[in-house]
């Protein structure tokens, strides 16, 4: 098969996530055939170097030999089994891990198969928990400018207008609270207690994504906000919850945002990277003291009735295990701390161009925006720019964000650079 044969053949029958289809009259889709390291092979053996890992979840490059042998040795024991009554190896040794790495006292793992799911797991386990307790909570807390999925209670706690509006009429009413757009936050955290003293009674929880805002145009705020924010919620009886979906396993310089954080939230919301890119996997890890509110017999109708088919798949479990070993054999966080200053260096080239600013990097996330060009659309007219130049690069409006794969060397990331100033030599 070719390129221009499967291009049409998925046309014919594939609606694309996140896409106006229209727009493939105009801007080309790619058939991908094969991938290793930061590269994507086309049908015609055409190569793109993945700068934003596939939507954030390739941590160590395409087909990693060790993540791709631990799915293989799995696959030929156990593929699957139902997690209701019973258990499995891979996803004990997860657990086990991933509590050991988290710290600050997480020691329970429920399990999903997404993001999204992962979030809607955190939002009804916290409604139910304060039910239990004897508090009729129903609305959630959130900041503005946030992204925490596209189920509906996701999408609910969510502040990104393009996502959200149409869907309004259908979603649960929640509040929201400024995020802060400097390092002076002092404003941002009257309001927020302004927001507790009034509605405490009814908020169940604070959802977050600590350090950077990815969907809503890498926007990156202190960690200093966020430990003030938890002690205000705290005080006043609202539970905290992290989605750290996708800024978790690395990408903000730490293995995970809460490490850069002095204080503690009550639920952690795990996706994306956590298997490497290979296999769908999510995780809300939580405490013992949430755990035991659902612990009781079984006519008190405590039970936490939450369930996904494939929930803890062994295949994804092995997986995700082949990651952890990677990052504690590996020295990965040492290596990418070179890596981000690399990146911040070469990235700064293109400050030479004054249509471009707010540039700004958190760990191996680096960001600017196009403040004005003469295109309507201008992160587009980078995207497909971008193609020609071997690079897929998907902006957010007109944010560019570079969040590569680990592997990737600093020759490669000089090349994108190279690459994005011709771009905007010509913009």
């Amino acid at each position: 098969m070719d390129n221009e044969f499967l291009k049409q053949l998925d046309l014919k029958h594939i609606w694309h996530p996140c896409t106006q289809m229209k727009d493939h009259e105009n801007v080309p889709l790619i058939p991908i055939k094969k991938a290793k390291g930061v590269w994507l092979y086309d049908f015609n053996d055409k190569r793109y170097l993945d700068c934003i890992s596939s939507w954030w979840v390739n941590l160590f490059g395409h087909c990693n030999e060790k993540i791709a042998n631990a799915i293989k040795k799995q696959v030929d024991e156990l593929e699957h089994v139902i997690l209701a009554g019973f258990t499995h190896e891979p996803i004990i040794k997860l657990s086990t891990k991933l509590c050991e790495k988290v710290g600050r006292d997480f020691n329970k793992c429920f399990y999903a198969d997404n993001g999204s799911s992962a979030v809607e797991i955190a939002l009804k386990m916290s409604f139910h928990y304060h039910l239990n307790q004897g508090f009729k909570k129903n609305k959630f807390l959130s900041l503005s400018n946030s992204y925490h999925g596209e189920t509906l209670g996701a999408l609910s706690v969510g502040d990104v207008a393009l996502y959200k509006n149409t869907y309004n009429h259908l979603l649960l009413k929640c509040l929201n609270t400024p995020v802060p757009k400097s390092k002076n936050y002092e404003e941002e955290l009257f309001i927020l207690k302004e927001i507790l003293e009034k509605h405490s009674s009814e908020i169940c929880a604070f959802i977050l994504e600590p350090l950077v805002q990815c969907a809503g145009n890498m926007h990156m705020y202190e960690a200093g906000f966020i430990d003030e924010a938890i002690k205000l919620c705290h005080e006043f009886n609202v539970q905290v919850i992290f989605d750290e979906i996708a800024v978790g396993f690395g990408r903000t310089g730490t293995l995970f945002a809460l490490h850069q954080c002095k204080q503690t939230p009550d639920f952690i919301c795990l996706s994306k990277g956590i298997t490497g890119g290979f296999m769908p996997l999510s995780v809300v890890l939580t405490k013992d003291e949430i755990y035991q509110a659902f612990y009781a017999p079984y006519k008190e109708y405590k039970a936490f009735l939450h369930s996904h088919s494939y929930t803890g798949n062994t295949l994804a479990c092995a997986a995700a295990n082949a990651v952890l070993d990677i990052f504690e054999n590996e020295n990965i966080l040492e290596k990418n701390k070179i890596l981000s200053t690399f990146i911040e260096q070469e990235f700064s080239r293109l400050k030479k161009f004054d249509f471009l600013g707010n540039f700004r990097i958190c760990g191996m996330i680096s960001a600017f925006d196009i403040l004005n060009a003469k295109y309507e659309r201008a992160g587009l007219e980078v995207f497909k720019r971008a193609l020609k130049k071997d690079l897929l690069l998907r902006p957010l409006g007109n944010t560019i964000y570079f969040m590569p794969p680990y592997v990737i060397t600093k020759e490669q990331i000089s090349y994108v650079v190279d690459s994005l100033e011709q771009i905007f030599n010509d913009f």
